[in-house]
């Protein structure tokens, strides 16, 4: 929190707009997600974008407070929890947008739905991260065909590799070898934090778009993701296993409305 209000601060200070708030959401606690969207369903009247950007990556095996593998229950179910809480208000607030951050690394990813937490297999937390991220483009294609008439959209978006603290577990700088000769390279390519945010900036507000749902991006271009991304039978099953896991309920009509 200290982080995010520091930021909160940065953006007051910068732009003279005093309606910046730094709230407390914990993806990894179901509790925590109910607790964030009854405070902005009760607080604010319209939500017109919603930036689903959290996420891990590739940390050892951990599970959430309730139970999930971290990176499909942070990437993937925390953020679906948490749009499915906030619908009725960004259906009010029409015409409104919903960016969820993917990466290029779903095309790796498999749905394997006989153990998505990881409770059977030995833990790969490399194909943990390709899954958790390839759930999210699947939740994208599935939440655009019901969101289809409302005035909301949704899009994917792969925003290329940022300069932050994400990539903390991957082992970069666990030798001398990648720390010294691989490290510099790296931070070569990688952008910073702020040239990162411009395709969600993009997504979320460009004219141009208006009206555009259910597409993945890489940067600014529109592009095809993996086949089994586009899969309408693997999203649905994914959906009614989501909605199952977070306790949400399953509508019985195709198409009809999640009650709360």
């Amino acid at each position: 929190m200290e982080k995010c209000e520091a930021a909160a601060r940065d953006i007051r200070r910068e732009t003279l707009n005093h309606h910046v708030s730094a709230w407390h959401l914990d993806l990894a606690s179901l509790k925590s997600i109910r607790e964030f969207a009854a405070k902005i369903t009760e607080e604010k009247e319209r939500v017109h974008i919603l930036i689903n950007n959290a996420a891990v990556m590739r940390c050892p095996h951990w599970t959430t407070e309730d139970g999930f593998e971290m990176q499909f229950g942070v990437n993937h179910l925390g953020h679906f929890l948490l749009t499915n809480l906030l619908l009725d208000t960004l259906k009010a607030s029409a015409p409104s947008r919903i960016v969820n951050l993917s990466s290029l690394a779903h095309v790796a990813g498999h749905m394997d739905f006989d153990d998505l937490n990881w409770e059977e297999r030995t833990y790969d937390t490399k194909a943990a991260y390709c899954q958790s991220k390839l759930a999210v483009v699947l939740f994208t294609k599935e939440l655009s065909r019901r969101l289809q008439g409302t005035g909301v959209t949704v899009n994917a978006l792969h925003p290329g590799v940022a300069r932050t603290e994400l990539g903390r577990h991957t082992g970069m700088h666990s030798s001398a070898f990648s720390s010294f000769t691989l490290g510099p390279i790296f931070w070569l390519l990688v952008k910073s934090p702020q040239l990162a945010a411009q395709p969600s900036t993009y997504l979320a507000v460009a004219e141009e778009l208006e009206g555009v749902s259910g597409k993945y991006f890489d940067g600014f271009k529109e592009k095809p993701p993996a086949p089994e991304a586009e899969d309408e039978e693997v999203a649905q099953r994914l959906w009614a296993e989501s909605a199952r896991l977070v306790g949400l309920e399953v509508p019985s009509v195709r198409g009809q409305r999640l009650p709360e």
